[in-house]
């Protein structure tokens, strides 16, 4: 078969299939479920390229297909699902549309460039700053919203929404942040966590899950 199969990219086969199976659970009306697989997406997207580069061996054509199928996969589980999520969850109206497609088409257009910068990048040395938002950021951005869902009743589509345009117009601007080392990754971890424990304490309050 075609492909690499060793345990460097078993995470990212595992986020993509959480992101697809959010999609899936999207269009079933399961948004909660939805919203779960998109956070685990991105625990899975958190620590593959860790796990990837503990072999030492690995060789360029195995790096550039990771590097490839890490792209592809973000492109599913950060820029699409959100936008899926948005669209059962009320934006389906169709002077809303516009907004979720734009969303994954910034995702696209960033996602590319990237991919373009890191195959003409000749320095070895690691990327210490991102240029525009990640697409990941998605993972902990809109579980965050939806928190709130109860309490912002029928502007919670229009939050999102709204959340989808901003983020977007950030991941192709041209702001610059710094790639997070481990104090802050478990920062993060921490505020998923948190985000987790909230959407489950105040599942019973939200409606129709």
């Amino acid at each position: 078969m075609i492909g690499v199969y060793d345990y460097t990219i078993l995470l990212t086969y595992l986020g993509f299939s959480s992101g697809i199976l959010g999609i899936i659970l999207s269009f079933t009306g399961h948004i909660f479920y939805a919203i779960i697989c998109l956070m685990f997406s991105g625990l899975c997207d958190m620590f593959d390229g860790r796990v990837a580069r503990t072999k030492k061996k690995r060789t360029e054509e195995e790096k550039q297909f990771g590097i490839q199928l890490d792209s592809l996969s973000d492109l599913v589980c950060f820029g699409v699902l959100p936008s899926v999520i948005g669209y059962n969850i009320g934006l389906c109206k169709s002077y809303l549309v516009p907004i979720v497609i734009f969303y994954p088409l910034a995702a696209l257009i960033r996602l590319a460039y990237f991919n373009v910068l890191e195959i003409t990048r000749h320095s070895n040395s690691p990327v210490k700053e991102f240029i525009g938002l990640p697409t990941t950021a998605s993972a902990l951005i809109f579980p965050f919203i939806y928190i709130f869902k109860k309490f912002l009743k029928k502007y919670f589509a229009l939050v999102y929404g709204l959340t989808l345009l901003i983020v977007g117009f950030l991941m192709i601007s041209k702001i610059k942040i710094k790639k997070p080392q481990n104090k802050t990754m478990i920062i993060l971890i921490l505020i998923g966590v948190t985000e987790i424990i909230l959407i489950i304490t105040v599942k019973k309050f939200l409606w129709n899950i």
